[in-house]
C-alpha cells in the first residue's frame, strides 16, 4: 500500500508562525526607522517661523509690569491675529497696542511680515513692520467676526511703508526664551519727537509671552523715546486677568464721574 498524501499539521502550524514573526520584526524593524526619522528630523527655519507666528498671535497685556513698575510701564494690551498669506508663504499678522482702559482706541496699528530669514543671512525668523495705508479701517481688527475685515487681498494692498525688520535666532539651551533678535546696529530712520533712528528688541519666551523694546535716538544716540529701563513684557491673557481688568475698568468708571483722570502720556506711533 501506499503512503496517505497531504500536508503535516504541525508542519503548517510552525510554518505559519515562523511567517507571522517575521511580519512583526519587519513591522516594528519599519516602525523604528520612522520613530528614529521624526525624532531626528532637523527643524527647518519654516518651522521657526511657524512657531514664532503662533506666539506673537493672540491677546496680551502688560500687566504684571506695569503694577511691578508703575512709574516706567504702563498696562498695554496688545493684540495680533492673521490677517493674509504672501505667495512665497510669507504670514502677514496684524498687530495693534493700546491702553487696556480703551482697547476699542488702539494708539498704534501695523502690519507684520514673518518668514523664514534668507539662506545668506544667519538667522532662522524674519520679523519686519510696516504701516497701513489706511489704519482707520483696521481698527480692532481681531475682535470682529471674519465677514467684517478687510480680505486677505485687500491687506497685501494696503502693506504700507515698511517700518522695521529684525532677525531672530534659536537661543541657547538655559535661556528663558525661545528665539530673540533686535533690528541692524544702525537700526531704521524715524522721525518721531526729535529720533534720528530707531531699534527694535523681540524676544520670544515659552508660553507666548514676548518682549518687546521699542527705542528712539537722535544723532547723537541720545535716546528720546522709549523705555529705558528694558523690553515691555506681554503675557497672554487669562480669564483672572481678565475680570481684575473688567472689575478695574468699573470702578474707574464710578470714579471717573465726580473726578476725571489726571495724567500725561508719551507714545511712539
Amino acid at each position: 500500500m501506499g503512503t496517505e498524501s497531504g500536508s503535516d499539521p504541525e508542519s503548517s502550524s510552525n510554518g505559519w508562525s515562523r511567517a507571522r514573526g517575521l511580519v512583526v520584526k519587519t513591522l516594528v524593524l519599519i516602525g523604528g526607522a520612522l520613530l528614529i526619522k521624526r525624532l531626528t528630523k532637523s527643524t527647518t527655519r519654516r518651522d521657526h517661523a511657524r512657531v514664532v507666528s503662533r506666539s506673537l498671535t493672540g491677546e496680551k497685556f502688560t500687566r504684571e509690569q506695569a503694577s511691578r513698575d508703575p512709574d516706567n510701564y504702563f498696562n498695554i494690551r496688545m493684540l495680533s491675529c492673521p490677517a493674509a498669506e504672501m505667495v512665497d508663504g510669507s504670514e502677514v499678522l496684524y498687530l495693534e497696542q493700546a491702553f487696556w482702559r480703551t482697547p476699542q482706541k488702539p494708539f498704534r496699528q501695523r502690519l507684520y511680515m514673518v518668514k523664514p530669514c534668507p539662506k545668506e543671512l544667519k538667522c532662522d525668523v524674519e520679523v519686519s513692520s510696516y504701516a497701513i495705508r489706511d489704519a482707520e479701517e483696521y481698527k480692532n481688527f481681531c475682535d470682529r467676526p471674519k465677514d467684517q475685515r478687510p480680505l486677505p487681498e485687500e491687506v497685501i494692498g494696503d502693506i504700507g511703508e515698511h517700518l522695521t525688520t529684525i532677525h531672530l535666532n534659536c537661543c541657547d539651551r538655559g535661556k528663558r526664551c525661545l528665539y530673540e533678535g533686535s533690528t541692524s546696529p544702525g537700526g531704521f530712520p524715524n522721525s518721531w519727537n526729535g529720533a534720528s533712528y530707531c531699534t527694535s528688541d523681540l524676544a520670544v519666551l515659552k508660553n507666548n509671552e514676548i518682549h518687546l523694546w521699542d527705542r528712539g535716538f537722535d544723532e547723537n544716540r541720545n535716546q528720546v523715546w522709549g523705555p529705558k529701563e528694558g523690553p515691555y513684557e506681554f503675557k497672554p491673557a487669562t480669564s483672572s486677568s481678565i475680570n481684575e481688568n473688567l472689575s478695574a475698568l468699573n470702578i474707574l468708571y464710578q470714579s471717573s464721574i465726580d473726578k476725571p483722570i489726571q495724567g500725561s502720556l508719551i507714545l511712539q506711533d
